[in-house]
């Protein structure tokens, strides 16, 4: 579809959302908005408008092709396309080692094939209006002014978000090249296997293979070799998950003093400078209280009969119609991965043990007030507990990933002024943890210090009961599933 077909499309879309807007705009003028006092009216717009596009009336294919619709390369940025060549089955088999070594019972996974990996260098372009085509110039020469204009001898390997199944580079450009230009470092932007057609391990094998290749590129490859402590691990959402069990992947491998045969060479594992992410997806269970208690301030909304209290925990599938994609047959109650391996700590961050966390690098996590936000605020606790220099920020009645969304507000601003000095200081070695949360209150009138011991009120042992259920219910769920579709096909 061009350009002008998809803004026409677009705003047919918005057009019919005018009841909504209208009353978004009354309640917000008169003062009875459920978020008064948390949101301002662009906040508010912009989350009702984003929650009215997420629903079920579209089969998957339909859903996952419409989100990775490339809107063109133009304005203040430089891509350059790239292909990571296709590895030895050894990083494939190194997951496959950390995976069995954190397993705790009898979790099951598809192993994935070996595939090359598509990425986009991405940096900041200056001097152009925002409607400025990118030259004609080839994928090297893209990536040479790219370089010019992006000096740092840190490197970023982003990840982008999109619950695992939706989602591009494409869709990150904007973000990314404006996370380039604050710290002047070069983006590899990553085309990971999109489940359910690829569920776990294959983004994760993904990953690791698109890190390997920052320190030893490939034949063929555009960069020169990137050390293993100039590179920053990154991610929204999905892509934050993806950042931090890269992270637990590779000090999982490290601790068992493992190497991994990549493109011919024996090279040893190593750890990244740091990780930083924005409202990372830490819990795929989606158990803890937030989930409900925050549904008002995001778009994200919370499972259809979940309670805070979560006494009883049900379960369903996405119910989006029928097609090729989805179900999946054999069914699967989740998209990503199969039921019982959703508290494995390589596809939930939060079920790691927090000794597990011991001797790495400095993470940052950015969160709002927002579903996700007990999870990630519980698992900054953990890692302050295993002595891991984490910085943790908290934006009062900002909805999930509200810097990627609204670059250019205060709370964007200040978003992306934390992420990128925390890149620049975990390159440099100048992380300095201060054992506490960021809050960020409401227009960023205030700014409070919190304990991260004191940063959320959900227990280890509720946390662990609440993700237990919730992991029981989905093993039961997908038995059903699975009962009924072995039925139908002995018909």
């Amino acid at each position: 579809m061009s350009s002008a077909k998809h803004a026409i499309s677009m705003l047919k879309l918005l057009l019919l959302r005018i009841p909504l807007i209208l009353k978004t705009l009354v309640l917000h003028g008169v003062h009875m908005s459920p978020v008064k006092g948390k949101q301002d009216l662009r906040t508010e717009l912009t989350v009702a408008v984003i929650r009215s596009f997420m629903t079920f009336s579209k089969p998957l294919t339909a859903v996952q092709k419409d989100s990775m619709r490339d809107p063109g390369i133009k304005g203040p940025m430089w891509v350059s396309k790239v292909t990571l060549p296709e590895p030895e089955f050894d990083v494939r088999d190194a997951i496959l080692r950390a995976i069995d070594d954190l397993k705790t019972g009898g979790e099951t996974f598809d192993v994935p094939a070996i595939a090359p990996v598509e990425a986009e260098w991405t940096g900041y372009r200056s001097g152009v209006g925002k409607n400025t085509p990118q030259p004609d110039l080839s994928e090297a020469e893209k990536y040479a002014e790219l370089r010019k204009e992006s000096p740092s001898d840190m490197t970023i390997l982003y990840f982008h978000g999109g619950a695992y199944f939706l989602m591009d580079p494409c869709t990150h450009r904007v973000p990314v090249a404006h996370l380039s230009h604050l710290t002047g470092a070069p983006v590899l932007s990553v085309r990971y296997r999109l489940a359910p057609q690829n569920p776990f391990p294959a983004a994760l094998v993904d990953a690791l293979t698109a890190y390997l290749s920052l320190i030893h590129p490939p034949p063929g490859a555009l960069h020169e070799p990137v050390p293993a402590n100039k590179i920053i691990l990154a991610g929204d959402s999905a892509g934050g998950n993806l950042s931090l069990v890269l992270l637990q992947a590779l000090m999982t491998l490290k601790r068992a003093s493992r190497s991994v045969r990549f493109h011919g060479k024996e090279v040893d594992v190593e750890l990244p400078a740091g990780v930083a992410t924005t409202s990372p997806w830490c819990d795929v269970s989606r158990s803890m209280p937030s989930i409900v208690r925050n549904s008002k301030y995001d778009y994200l909304e919370s499972p259809a009969g979940l309670s805070e209290n979560a006494d009883d925990v049900p379960f369903a599938p996405l119910p989006f119609p029928p097609d090729t994609l989805w179900p999946m047959s054999p069914p699967r109650v989740d998209m990503y991965s199969n039921a019982d391996m959703v508290l494995h700590p390589l596809v939930s961050p939060l079920a790691i043990s927090p000794d597990l966390w011991k001797d790495a690098p400095p993470v940052f996590i950015s969160t709002g007030e927002e579903g996700l936000t007990d999870e990630d605020l519980i698992l900054a606790r953990r890692m302050h507990q295993a002595g891991v220099s984490v910085i943790t920020e908290q934006f009062e009645g900002m909805p999930h990933c509200h810097g990627m969304l609204m670059i250019s507000t205060p709370a964007g601003k200040r978003f992306f002024k934390g992420m990128a000095d925390f890149c620049r200081d975990a390159v440099a070695g100048r992380v300095t943890p201060t054992g506490s949360l960021t809050y960020l209150g409401f227009q960023m009138q205030s700014t409070r210090e919190i304990p991260l011991e004191k940063a959320c009120d959900v227990s280890d042992e509720e946390v662990e009961a609440r993700m237990r259920r919730n992991l029981e219910a989905r093993i039961e769920a997908e038995k059903d599933l699975l009962k009924a579709w072995s039925e139908r096909a002995k018909l």
